[in-house]
C-alpha cells in the first residue's frame, strides 16, 4: 500500500501521469538516439535531436553539452543528469534501429536520453508549480576522458544555486520493477595505469643476447591480479583488471617495448592510494628483475559515487508512489563520472533494474548484445522524476 501521507508524492503522481503521454514520443527518439552512437566530446547529432525536442532553449557546457531550466526561476535548482556518449562496440543486437558506424549505446545512455527529455516536457507543463527548477543536464563524455562532469562542476557560471544533482542508470543485474537506492558509496572510484617496459631487443634465437620486455610484462601482469586481493583489506571491495597489452610486430623478434593498460577501482581513496603504490612497486621491480626498466602513469578518473543519505532515504520512501520497490542492499564496482556531482551538492544515483523486463536478453553493459528494452524509457522516466522530487525536498 502507497502511504498517503509520503511528503512529495502528490507532486511525483502527477508528474506520473503526465510522463505517461511524453512516453511514445520518447521511445521513438530513444531508437533514433541508439542508431547515431558518438564517442564522447563529439556528440554534435546526438545533441541536435535532444535540443529538438526541448520544450525550451538550453545553455551550452564542455563542447556539447547543455542544460536546459523549467519552472521557478528565483529558487534554487535540482540537476537532473543523463549522458549524450557511445561506445567503440560493434553492435550485434539486429534491431532495426541497431547503429552500424563500429559504436554503440551499449551502457543505456540513449534509454536516459530519451527518458530526460521526456521529463523536461512533462515538468514544464508545470512551470511555477515546480517546488523548484528542474535542469535537465545532458552531459558529454561520461565514458571518456576529459570528464564532461569534471568540467561542468569545475564551472562557476553553471554550479551557482544548485540544490542537488540526481540521475538513474539502468542495470542488468537488478529485478525488473526494482531500484536500487541505497546511501553511501553505490560505485567505486576508478584510476587507470599505462605501464611501459623497456627492454634489449634481440633475435628469438638467442633470447640471452636480449633483455625482454614482453617476459617481464607476463610476469608484471600476474603480479598485478593478485594485488588487491593481498594488499587491500579483504572486508573492503576492491578490484584490478589488466584489459589491454601490446608488444612487437613479428613472432621471431624480441621487441624492445610492452606496454599495458589496467583499471584499479575501490571504495575507499586510502584503498586507492595503497593500490596505485602498489602498482608502481611491482612493475618496477619485476621489470628490473628481467633486467628492464618501467615507467608507469596513471590517470584518475573518478572518485567514490556517494548517494547522500537523507537523499536516499527520501527515495527510499516515494518509490512505492512511482509503482517502484526498492531493492535489496546493492552496490558495484562500476565507476561513473556523476561522481564528481557530490563535490559541490548532495547527489543521488538511481539504479533501475532490467532483470526480467518484458523483451530484454540478459547481457552485461558494455556488451555488443546489451538492449534495454523500449519499457525501459518509461521506467527511467519515472525514476529520474522520483529523483528529481526527493532532491526538491532536500
Amino acid at each position: 500500500m502507497k502511504p498517503s501521507h509520503t511528503p512529495g508524492s502528490g507532486l511525483l503522481r502527477t508528474l506520473t501521469m503526465l510522463l505517461q503521454e511524453e512516453i511514445p514520443a520518447a521511445v521513438k527518439l530513444r531508437h533514433e538516439l541508439h542508431a547515431l552512437p558518438e564517442l564522447g566530446g563529439e556528440e554534435h547529432g546526438t545533441i541536435e535531436l535532444v535540443a529538438d525536442r526541448l520544450p525550451v532553449r538550453g545553455k551550452s557546457f564542455a563542447g556539447t553539452g547543455l542544460a536546459a531550466r523549467v519552472g521557478p526561476a528565483e529558487t534554487n535548482a535540482v540537476w537532473v543528469r543523463a549522458e549524450l556518449d557511445g561506445l567503440e562496440v560493434e553492435e550485434r543486437t539486429e534491431v532495426p534501429y541497431a547503429a552500424t558506424s563500429g559504436l554503440m549505446h551499449a551502457c543505456g545512455h540513449d534509454v536516459h536520453l530519451a527518458a530526460l527529455v521526456a521529463l523536461v516536457r512533462a515538468a514544464n507543463r508545470l512551470q511555477d508549480d515546480l517546488p523548484a527548477p528542474l535542469v535537465a543536464i545532458f552531459q558529454p563524455s561520461e565514458e571518456r576522458h576529459p570528464s564532461g562532469a569534471r568540467v561542468l562542476v569545475s564551472d562557476p557560471s553553471m554550479t551557482k544555486g544548485v540544490k542537488a544533482a540526481v540521475a538513474a542508470h539502468v542495470h542488468p543485474d537488478l529485478l525488473w520493477g526494482t531500484i536500487g537506492v541505497e546511501p553511501g558509496a553505490v560505485n567505486a572510484s576508478c584510476d587507470a595505469a599505462h605501464i611501459l617496459i623497456k627492454g634489449t631487443a634481440g633475435h628469438s634465437a638467442y633470447p640471452h643476447r636480449a633483455a625482454d620486455p614482453v617476459l617481464a610484462l607476463a610476469h608484471v601482469i600476474v603480479g598485478l591480479h593478485g594485488i588487491a586481493g593481498r594488499r587491500v583489506d579483504p572486508i573492503h571491495p576492491a578490484t584490478l583488471t589488466v584489459g589491454c597489452i601490446r608488444a612487437g610486430a613479428t613472432e621471431n623478434v624480441i621487441p624492445e617495448i610492452a606496454e599495458a593498460r589496467a583499471t584499479f577501482r575501490s571504495f575507499d581513496e586510502t584503498d586507492q592510494k595503497i593500490l596505485r603504490a602498489a602498482v608502481r612497486q611491482m612493475v618496477a621491480h619485476v621489470s628490473a628483475a628481467h633486467g628492464c626498466t618501467a615507467t608507469t602513469v596513471f590517470t584518475k578518473s573518478e572518485p567514490p559515487l556517494v548517494n547522500d543519505e537523507n537523499l536516499a532515504q527520501t527515495a527510499q520512501a516515494l518509490a512505492p508512489h512511482a509503482d517502484f520497490l526498492v531493492a535489496p542492499p546493492w552496490r558495484s564496482c562500476g565507476g561513473d563520472d556523476f561522481a564528481h556531482y557530490g563535490s559541490i551538492c548532495p547527489s543521488l544515483m538511481v539504479f533501475v533494474g532490467l532483470q526480467g523486463a518484458p523483451n530484454f536478453r540478459p547481457a552485461a553493459l558494455h556488451q555488443p548484445d546489451f538492449l534495454p528494452p523500449d519499457h525501459a524509457v518509461a521506467a527511467v522516466a519515472k525514476a529520474l522524476a522520483l529523483a528529481y522530487v526527493a532532491g526538491s525536498l532536500g
